[in-house]
């Protein structure tokens, strides 16, 4: 059994918040931090007070993190960023409440004293002899404390406090990894224990010291379980900032958190889904799939779309099962204008497939127009209400332009980007992933038998746009960011750009059934380019849904992202490590690198011939360095280990911590099946005969930092872990038992048609009912198949528990309820 967290973020806006420049306004961003460690930066919303973000990240971490940190800060083009605020979720808060946080928070003043990191080694004993009672702390060493000084370290030092003695430990100068190894001993009058407190502290020569962190122990922990081993530090006690006046933060946070069993035990939750698909779907409103998505709903359906797709994408059944969502949907639905336009499972499900098999061909297609747009920021305006004349004015050279000549200019450039637009769309058929390509061939073929009359002619062309259209090639172009197709967000004006291609791509998307009416009436000059592109969308859709009808839409069993794949690559600075001699930061050599989950290639540029490469199966550990090292920001470390054992390091620089953080993560993802990994390694560089981080003078010497090989970000590249997704799907089904069971409530009466007894359970008026009776009894029956020779244990085991509860007294009737409704919790 494994454990499994992950942390679902989405920083969305921001309000009222403070103006950090002189023009009365701010360029804010936010920095993401788990446990101090930054895991994502969003992108910098110029001259905004309410900034609007709406970035997702999902963090996949150990269980034992503990908290969750915001800040927001100004970015400044010449000195430091300002910081603005903070806002500081522990794991408590956050799992509160199982749905998660959603809801505006309070930005609080960044203290530094509460702006503590790190953890401290102790060894502590209480002796009696003649003289009283001895206390002996034995301080060895810390690790990963907040930098205080200019340089990036700090001159740490350690006090200690019991009763009204205090003792100091000698001062460390230069690192936030200090070895003390030192013993101090405290004594009290006999009789009385008090509590022990532990400070470590910065030494300055001019000012106050800084404050580092503490720990603290009470009279019952020094008797009972004397300290021994890593404590975390913590701030001082303070009274909490309500906030307000720093303006606040709308976020959405969930922690997810899963014991994950092995592969055997969802075996019959697998077949009851497997079973959903493979029958008729156009009234099936009992069986686990339709169970599931009466159950879900917001952004618990999306998750649990993303979980399915995933799950059934492992078994090569990822068209039998859209196939199924989509005979539910169609069946259900009598006009098909209002086909698919819901949030129902179908839907989400053909969306996040979408995203998951055809990212890779979304950049292909639209990152050329795109970053087009973003590099030659032209002025582009239709709509006279929003159209400013002095701002378009470099684009006549006769004074200020008049409204008419503003319009046919962006009309002519407008058709120029929605020109290349649609020549890349209709032109990459063959380019679009054949998992798609046979999805949107099931789908037309289903829309077209249900609306087969002349009048609905256009209705399976509708059905296919209105998800590839619709639902991602406009969505992309209108937040390339939140695509991956660029790294930051676009400037007001560009956005606007945006905003007008995308409505035009949505246009084309719908056919052009919706041109001429509502109230943007002012985009009716570029209604005879819409309509010469729809003949041509048409024909694309042909050729699109044009597959061999024997494929097989998902494929076998398979990873999303093959082994031979290139998963991410881009520049980067690199530095082998060197026997001797000072690391200077001009020993960065620019290389171009390419990662698969075979190996990390690079070369001079995209189109050398000649490649060097690390074999992935040979990584040990990826980890970040310390900026003082080299001096220099966003570096880390790729740790290897040759045939012999020998270890060796490359350091990599990044352009931005969201590079760095991505480069972490797509590493870590590729090398986690490696063995030996490693537990600890140096933050810093081996320079001058000593490491940089810890001080220590062997090149051999233990690692002082821990690693974080659990640390990775979710994206479309994640590969496929069936049991990790039935599991979740699993807990959805425990989540939402109390309402499946009010739903049983209305109506008591049963169906009786079972092929065998019903359980003395199922006869309570409390479960179950005809609109669920199937999906209980294949249940029960798929669960006691599955317990022959474990009887009464396995429904328990898939709640996490060990055994049947002691307060049950008959087990049989235990193991034959439906796990979905077990009395226990998850």
């Amino acid at each position: 059994m494994s454990k499994s967290g992950s942390l679902s973020i989405r920083v969305v806006e921001g309000r009222a918040l403070p103006a950090k420049d002189v023009s009365g306004s701010s360029d804010p961003y936010c920095l993401v931090k788990v446990d101090d460690e930054v895991v994502a930066r969003t992108a910098t919303i110029w001259r905004s007070l309410s900034p609007f973000w709406g970035e997702e990240y999902t963090v996949h971490l150990p269980l034992d993190f503990h908290h969750l940190a915001f800040y927001v800060l100004d970015e400044d083009t010449v000195g430091h960023d300002d910081i603005i605020g903070k806002i500081s979720l522990s794991k408590d808060a956050i799992t509160a409440d199982p749905r998660g946080i959603d809801s505006w928070i309070n930005l609080s003043r960044v203290d530094p004293d509460a702006e503590v990191q790190g953890e401290v080694y102790l060894a502590v004993r209480l002796l009696d002899d003649a003289r009283g009672r001895c206390l002996r702390c034995h301080v060895r060493q810390a690790r990963d404390l907040a930098p205080r000084d200019i340089s990036g370290t700090s001159d740490p030092f350690a006090r200690v406090f019991w009763g009204s003695h205090s003792l100091e430990t000698s001062t460390i100068k230069k690192t936030r990894f200090p070895h003390w190894d030192e013993v101090l001993e405290l004594r009290e009058a006999p009789g009385t224990v008090s509590s022990l407190r532990v400070e470590l502290w910065d030494w300055d020569m001019v000012g106050k010291n800084d404050f580092l962190g503490m720990v603290e122990f009470t009279p019952q922990t020094l008797q009972q379980k004397p300290p021994n081993g890593w404590f975390r530090l913590l701030p001082f006690p303070r009274a909490e900032d309500s906030g307000g006046s720093l303006g606040a933060l709308r976020l959405k946070v969930r922690l997810t958190e899963d014991r994950v069993l092995p592969s055997q035990y969802y075996r019959p939750l697998m077949e009851l889904l497997l079973e959903s698909v493979q029958g008729p779907a156009e009234e099936d409103t009992s069986s686990p799939l339709a169970v599931l998505e009466e159950l879900a709903s917001g952004d618990c359906r999306q998750d649990l779309a993303t979980k399915l797709v995933k799950l059934f994408l492992g078994q090569g059944l990822a068209g039998p099962f859209l196939d199924y969502l989509t005979r539910r949907e169609v069946a259900r639905t009598n006009d098909p204008n209002t086909l698919f336009r819901s949030n129902s499972l179908a839907s989400k499900s053909m969306e996040q497939f979408m995203k998951l098999v055809g990212m890779r061909y979304l950049h292909e297609v639209l990152r050329p127009v795109v970053s087009r747009v973003f590099e030659e920021k032209k002025y582009m305006e239709l709509d006279p209400c929003k159209m400013d004349l002095n701002r378009s004015r470099r684009i006549s050279f006769k004074g200020t332009p008049t409204e008419e000549q503003v319009r046919e200019t962006s009309l002519g450039l407008l058709t120029g980007y929605l020109g290349s637009i649609v020549d890349a769309i209709v032109s990459s058929a063959g380019r679009c992933p054949l998992a798609l390509r046979l999805a949107f061939r099931q789908l037309q073929q289903c829309v077209e038998k249900r609306f087969s009359g002349v009048e609905h002619q256009d209705a399976k062309y509708l059905a296919t746009s209105g998800f590839l259209f619709l639902r991602f090639f406009a969505p992309a172009i209108l937040t390339p960011k939140l695509f991956d197709l660029r790294d930051q967000h676009a400037d007001p004006q560009t956005s606007r750009s945006l905003l007008l291609l995308a409505k035009a791509v949505q246009s084309i998307g719908n056919l052009g059934q919706q041109l001429g009416q509502g109230k943007e009436l002012w985009l009716a000059p570029l209604h005879p380019f819409l309509l010469q592109s729809i003949s041509r969308v048409r024909d694309f859709l042909d050729q699109l849904v044009d597959v061999d009808e024997d494929e097989e839409a998902g494929g076998p069993a398979c990873a999303l992202v093959q082994p031979s794949t290139i998963v991410r690559e881009g520049f980067l600075l690199k530095r082998k490590e060197e026997p001797s001699g000072l690391a200077t930061r001009f020993a960065f050599k620019k290389r171009y690198f390419r990662l698969s989950g075979q190996d990390l290639s690079y070369s001079k540029t995209p189109e050398w011939q000649v490649h060097s490469s690390i074999p992935v199966s040979c990584i040990r550990a990826v980890e970040r360095v310390d900026e003082g090292a080299f001096q220099l920001p966003h570096v880390m470390q790729v740790v290897t280990q040759d045939g012999t054992g020998v270890p060796h390091t490359t350091y990599l620089q990044c352009k931005n911590v969201n590079d760095l953080n991505q480069w972490l993560s797509a590493l870590r993802k590729a090398s986690a099946p490696n063995q030996d990994k490693l537990t600890a390694c140096h933050p810093g560089a081996f320079r001058s005969g000593r490491w940089t981080c810890c001080l220590q003078a062997e090149r051999t010497a233990a690692g002082c930092s821990r690693t974080h090989s659990a640390v990775t970000l979710g994206d479309w590249s994640d590969p496929l872990d069936p049991d990790a997704e039935a599991q979740m799907v699993y807990r959805q089904l425990l989540l939402g038992r109390d309402q499946l069971r009010l739903k049983l409530l209305e109506d008591s009466s049963l169906d009786t048609d079972l092929e065998e007894p019903a359980p003395r359970f199922w006869h309570s008026r409390e479960l179950p009912s005809p609109i669920c009776c199937r999906y209980l009894k294949t249940w029960s029956k798929s669960m006691r198949s599955s317990r022959s020779g474990d009887r009464g244990k396995w429904p328990s085991r898939m709640l996490g528990a060990e055994e049947v509860p002691e307060s049950v007294e008959d087990k049989e009737l235990w193991v034959s309820t439906s796990s979905s409704l077990a009395q226990a919790s998850p």
